[in-house]
Parts: structure tokens; C-alpha cells; sequence
């Protein structure tokens, strides 16, 4: 019976109820001594009590059983899943990874979890401050098993596949050039329908945000009623063979056993949900005259520290779009950045580099190592005859960007096997055009 629904919104009040109990929500309180329909009340926290009311989140649950109904925590093998950044010597150079493989199923069926690899990261969870990369490549469904991240959010980027996430606020269904934001501590399971693979950004402390536009004045970017947030939709199921619940807690993982689908929340109200968007709805910005606008302009999502206009981490796509600017080399200028910078390519063909930087792949720019377009993208570019062009058609690459100098696990420099070890040799064809008599 069940149609996937969604309510729009960046950040909205909600208020949701299966259709199959109506009332469910408790009117004019969120705690009554007894709950419609003998439900229990829960509360997810997203952030402290006493936030100011702007970043105040919280959502409250109305569940058969609460979440608090299993045995005790066990640790679980992690697989290539670590915030552990001195695990080898750190590595300055440009660095780009061929596609990401994906196992083959039924020899080595893999879900969402165990297919968990990561690539890069800063800063631990326990401090509150930090990042990871990962890479996850499944093949098989998750079943009977659940995942929450008490470390922090996750940003999923699917690439191949698309996902049906169901989570204790309802279901979302994610393909290629979507997003998905499951934010800390919400139980979410992920279905897939063959050889599946994306991204993920990890940010510890802190909530992704849609970023201030200054100047552009009150629309433009992401706009807020483009993301949707799933409606509530519950499951009543025994589960007498044991349901596994899986923490990601301080890094590690852990599994604890209980009886009962976590789908069992029949309503729910507040601010603090999973939520989709798709990167299509962006609405581009750029320069008309002459030069480039900084990359900042193509910020989807922004995950804030204390510094302002620094951020943790962001978001940022390059999406199809007009070029038009006069006397101007169109591509990415070469660049030494005070933030590291991760690109992965969900489709198409990245303008500055059409060659090597694949779908399901990534590069990593690390802080202040000078890169920018190969030799073949200059030559073209310089000699280009400069008409209104459009600019990645079909393509679509987005960027991780954060003010921490990441790390590259084992897995990433080594075990993968996937690193690209060519990459520096696209730059090695640029000569000197320099003419001291011509100005």
C-alpha cells in the first residue's frame, strides 16, 4: 500500500503520522502520560538543550517500543572502516583514484555497512571536530540489521545504483545525482538493487546548513523547499531469529540484538530529520563579464566551525551550466588552496581533466598542493574561440571541501589498489610559452 511521500522544506517544523492510525500525534504536548493508541514518546536531540532557537534541534517519536529495548553492545569487526590517521606516513602529492570496484555477488555479497571504506579524514569524533571520506561499494541489501552514527552526519552521494533508505522517520529513495543527509543517531537501513556505489562525507560536531548568500539576496543556490524530508511509516514485525542494531560509536563499531523492527515509529514532529535533495534543482551562479567567481558560489551544503565563513566542511557541485565570460580562460584556474579538496565524478566528464578522473572515482588536493586543468585542457582552452558554450552537459562532479589537512588511510594509498600512480605525468607535457619580447 505504501507510495513513497515527502514534505519540502530545508530545516521546516514537521509534523507526520502513518494514515494508518490517525492521531497518533499527541495534541498540545509531546509527553502525555499515556500516548495515543499506547504508543511510548521518545526524543531525538540533535543538538544541546539550551542551542539558540535558530540551531535548536530535536524531534520527538511515537513508537510501539522504545529504542532502548535491546541487550548489550558488542564490538563488531569494522572492515576498512577508521578514523585511525596515523596508520601510515602522510602523502603531499596530487592524488586520483581510478573507479572505486565493487564486489561481485553471491561470491562476496557486501551491504551498506560492511561495504564502508574510507579514504580520508581529520579529527576524531570524541573531540566533537572533524571529517571522513568514505567510499561504499555493496552489492546486497541490509537485512534484518540497522546503522546509526553516533559520531556524527552523513552525506551520501550515491553514484551507481539507487538506494532505498529507510529510516525511523519513513522511507527515501536516493539515485545517482541525489543526495542524502542522515544526521546523527537516526536508525536508517539501505536497500539496493544490484552493483551499488557512491560517496560519503562524515562531519563530526557539527550539522550540514544551506550556506548564507550575501550578495545574491534571498534566492538562488539550493533553495530550501527543494529538500525533501520522508513521512512517517511504520512496521510492527517480530523479529524472533534477532534484529541487529549497529553503532558507529568513537570510530568503532558495535551490534546489539533485539526482538522488533526499529521501523516502529507510527508519528512524529520536529526539526530534526533525514532529508534528500536532487542536485538538478540547483540554481547556478556565475560570472557574465569576465574572470571567475570563486567556487564557493557552487556550495549546496555547508557544515559550519567557529570561525566564520570557514567551514568544516562543504558541499559544493559543478553542474551544467552557460560559459560566458569574455577574454577569460574558462577552465579551473591553477590553484594552491588553504583547504583540502576531494573530488568525485558521479557522471559525465570533468572539463579540466576528461580523461583520467572517471565516474567513481576521486582526487585529492591537499592543503596548498598546486594543481588545476592538465596540459591538453590549457592548450585547448587558451586557443578556444570564446562564444557562449555550455559547460558540462551531462556531467555532474562535486567537491568535499574542508579547512583540515586530511589524511589518507591504507586503504586509500595502498589496499585499495586502486590509486592512479600516472596522475602527476597529465601536468608533465605544459611548456613555457614565455616571450620576453611579446607582451
Amino acid at each position: 500500500w505504501f507510495i513513497l511521500q515527502y514534505m519540502s522544506g530545508f530545516g521546516n517544523e514537521h509534523v507526520s503520522e502513518d494514515p494508518r492510525c490517525p492521531g497518533a500525534l499527541p495534541e498540545g504536548q509531546n509527553n502525555p502520560q499515556v500516548c495515543p493508541y499506547g504508543l511510548y514518546a521518545e526524543q531525538l536531540s540533535g543538538s544541546a538543550f539550551t542551542c539558540p532557537r535558530p540551531t535548536n534541534k530535536r524531534s520527538w517519536l511515537y513508537r510501539i517500543l522504545p529504542s532502548v529495548c535491546h541487550k548489550p553492545f558488542k564490538p563488531l569487526e569494522e572492515g576498512h572502516l577508521t578514523h585511525d590517521w596515523d596508520e601510515i606516513e602522510p602523502d603531499p602529492n596530487q592524488l586520483r583514484w581510478k573507479p572505486f570496484e565493487i564486489p561481485k555477488a553471491p561470491q562476496n555479497k557486501m551491504d551498506f555497512v560492511s561495504g564502508l571504506h574510507t579514504l580520508c579524514g581529520a579529527g576524531e569524533p570524541r573531540g566533537r571536530n572533524g571529517i571522513a571520506v568514505h567510499i561504499f561499494v555493496c552489492n546486497t541489501s541490509m537485512i534484518d540489521r540497522c546503522l546509526y552514527n553516533s559520531d556524527g552526519d552523513f552525506l551520501i552521494v550515491p553514484q551507481q545504483g539507487k538506494l532505498l533508505i529507510t529510516t525511523e522517520f519513513g522511507k527515501m529513495l536516493v539515485e545517482p545525482n541525489e543526495i542524502c543527509v542522515i544526521q546523527q543517531g537516526m536508525r536508517f537501513s539501505v536497500e539496493v538493487f544490484g552493483e551499488t556505489r557512491g560517496y560519503i562525507l562524515e562531519v563530526y560536531g557539527a550539522h550540514f546548513e544551506l550556506p548564507d548568500l550575501g550578495p545574491i539576496g534571498a534566492n538562488g543556490l539550493a533553495n530550501p523547499r527543494d529538500f525533501l524530508v520522508p513521512v512517517a511509516w511504520y512496521e510492527d514485525r517480530q523479529v524472533p531469529g534477532g534484529y541487529t542494531v549497529i553503532s558507529k560509536y568513537q570510530g568503532k563499531l558495535f551490534a546489539a540484538q533485539q526482538d522488533y523492527s526499529p521501523y516502529n515509529v507510527v508519528a512524529w514532529h520536529g526539526n530534526y530529520t533525514p532529508y534528500k535533495y536532487h542536485l538538478e534543482k540547483f540554481m547556478v551562479i556565475n560570472a557574465v563579464a569576465f574572470d571567475h567567481a570563486d567556487p564557493s558560489i557552487f556550495t549546496v551544503l555547508t557544515a559550519k566551525t567557529t570561525r566564520a565563513g570557514v567551514a568544516l566542511a562543504d558541499f559544493v557541485i559543478f553542474p551544467p551550466r552557460w560559459g560566458v565570460a569574455n577574454n577569460t580562460f574558462r577552465p579551473p584556474y591553477y590553484h594552491r588552496n588553504c583547504m583540502s579538496e576531494f573530488m568525485g565524478l558521479i557522471k559525465g566528464h570533468y572539463e579540466a581533466k576528461e580523461e583520467g578522473f572517471q565516474p567513481g572515482g576521486g582526487s585529492l588536493h591537499s592543503m596548498m598542493t598546486p594543481h588545476g586543468p592538465d596540459a591538453d585542457c590549457f592548450e585547448k582552452a587558451s586557443k578556444a574561440k570564446l562564444e557562449p558554450e555550455r559547460v558540462a552537459d551531462g556531467t555532474m562532479a562535486f567537491m568535499f571541501e574542508s579547512s583540515l589537512s586530511l589524511a589518507v588511510t591504507k586503504w586509500g594509498l595502498q589496499t585499495s589498489n586502486r590509486l592512479d600512480k600516472n596522475y602527476y605525468k597529465c601536468w608533465e607535457p605544459l611548456k613555457s610559452h614565455f616571450n620576453p619580447k611579446c607582451k
